[in-house]
């Protein structure tokens, strides 16, 4: 009939295409609901808090019951008066600043390094026979065995602690950019040479947008290697001209024979670790899953 248009024929190539089309719109229809409160308290509060009473639970019992020496296994609340005696002293923040502010600084200095060391091993096979397998080599070396060398090296300086994050952590992020940059489709470079981005173009509008859930995760496993090569080197090369930091501080309690200190710098850096990672890494990957539709909006 007059002004109606034909629906392409399923299997056909313009079906095919319709179809495609269709699903696209449809992609880009879905709106994005905000959770209510209830179901994040529920799924996502209640669960760690619930974990930690527990933990802290078992440890009450087992100090009860009196499986071993208080020196050894002091009373939670033991620890929780030596984290009130930081806090009184107002050297808690300073303590806890003064190691963030390192690793930070520190990953992102990774960041810059490790980013384009990744994007050349993945584009040129040259450089990847020949140091792809030392940046694997590397990311497998524990980050402690570059503290004796960094310190004689740089001596016991921040220049040292900073060598060592580098150290531990360019591979994580370079390594983590060419495992997702092997996952780009080659449809999609070739989409992007048709449309004028080669080079630096390609690398920035095609291979970094297509690579970034790999590229995410070396970044997530970068921090990780930051985080602990810093402990390391401030547990190790521990000096009165670097502040204190939490790997020193976690040291002098150690010298001191302080359990509660030692726990205490213990819980701290983890509760660093694990906040870093809830607020900049794990929002940020489900961000970057959401918008590929390989997350479900929370």
């Amino acid at each position: 009939m007059a002004g109606t248009e034909a629906t392409p024929a399923p299997g056909t190539a313009e079906g095919d295409l319709a179809g495609l089309e269709a699903g696209l719109d449809a992609l880009d229809a879905v709106q994005e609901r905000r959770t209510p409160f209830g179901q994040v308290l529920l799924h996502k509060i209640l669960p760690p808090v619930t974990a930690v009473l527990l933990v802290l639970a078992v440890w009450k019992l087992l100090v009860v019951a009196g499986v071993t020496a208080d020196y050894k296994l002091p009373d939670p609340s033991a620890v929780w008066h030596s984290l009130r005696g930081l806090w009184l002293d107002g050297t808690l923040l300073g303590i806890v600043w003064t190691s963030v502010s390192r690793g930070l600084l520190g990953f992102l200095a990774a960041l810059a390094i490790g980013t384009p060391l990744g994007l050349l091993v993945a584009r040129s096979a040259f450089v990847r026979a020949a140091i792809g397998p030392i940046l694997s080599g590397l990311q497998s070396l524990p980050s402690v065995a570059w503290v004796p060398a960094a310190v004689i090296w740089l001596g016991i300086t921040d220049s040292a602690m900073y060598a060592v994050i580098l150290l531990g952590a360019v591979p994580s992020i370079a390594n983590g950019l060419v495992s997702g940059i092997d996952q780009v489709p080659p449809l999609y470079l070739r989409a992007g040479r048709t449309m004028g981005a080669t080079g630096a173009r390609g690398a920035w509008h095609v291979l970094l947008p297509a690579a970034l859930p790999g590229y995410i995760a070396g970044l997530k496993q970068g921090w990780a290697f930051s985080w602990r090569s810093l402990m390391a080197a401030e547990l190790i090369a521990s000096s009165p001209d670097l502040g204190l930091g939490l790997g020193q501080y976690l040291e002098n309690a150690r010298t001191d024979s302080d359990m509660p200190g030692v726990l205490l710098g213990i819980l701290l850096i983890l509760f660093v670790g694990i906040a870093i990672d809830l607020i900049v890494f794990s929002p940020l990957e489900r961000r970057v899953l959401r918008s590929r539709g390989l997350a479900a909006a929370r």
